[in-house]
């Protein structure tokens, strides 16, 4: 893709991957603008996320970005805590955060997802003002919805490699199939 359109689609929103019920609604800091000019989350080919995702047993296997709808089969959904494109996360705002929190938050009682995963714990601290968070369950919910923060799966996150970032993915896909058996 050419710089020019990626550039173009700074400030874009893409549309969420969502429906109620899910097992696990999968949040993001913001699209990159690789993703705004496709259309599909996640979709820069360092971004770690959809082998993270395979890796973890989520899904049976690797799909691609384009095949995002497909994770509505497996009971998994995406968005964002911003919604709009930038090329880094570090052009946010820390109010841009805290106003996706609050809809988020909206988002997510209105959709009922067993779990919400945001990638990237200094996002989840920021938006949702909790400053001591670390990688791992929380114990804030939102209503019945638990909360896991996740490592952000970008290639620019060198803290961690795909295979411990599968291994912390892959504990939140058993506390989300423990919670299935129980009926919760």
């Amino acid at each position: 893709m050419k710089p020019e359109e990626l550039e173009a689609a700074r400030d874009r929103v893409i549309p969420d991957v969502v429906a109620e019920g899910l097992r696990v609604l999968f949040c993001g800091i913001n699209p990159g603008l690789m993703s705004a000019a496709t259309g599909h989350h996640f979709a820069r080919p360092g971004n770690r996320f959809w082998p993270v995702l395979h890796l973890s047993g989520f899904t049976p296997r690797q799909l691609s970005p384009a095949e995002q709808d497909e994770l509505l089969t497996y009971g998994l959904g995406i968005t964002n805590v911003v919604a709009r494109a930038s090329a880094r996360a570090d052009e946010l705002t820390e109010e841009e955060y805290r106003e996706g929190g609050r809809l988020l938050t909206a988002k997510v009682e209105l959709l009922r997802p067993r779990w919400l995963a945001v990638v990237g714990v200094t996002a989840y601290r920021i938006a949702f003002q909790d400053r001591k968070a670390r990688i791992g369950p929380q114990e804030r919910t939102i209503g019945d919805t638990r909360i896991w923060a996740l490592p952000n799966p970008s290639g620019l996150n060198a803290h961690w490699t795909a295979r411990t970032m599968a291994e912390e993915f892959g504990r939140l896909r058993a506390a989300a199939d423990a919670a299935a058996a129980a009926g919760d």
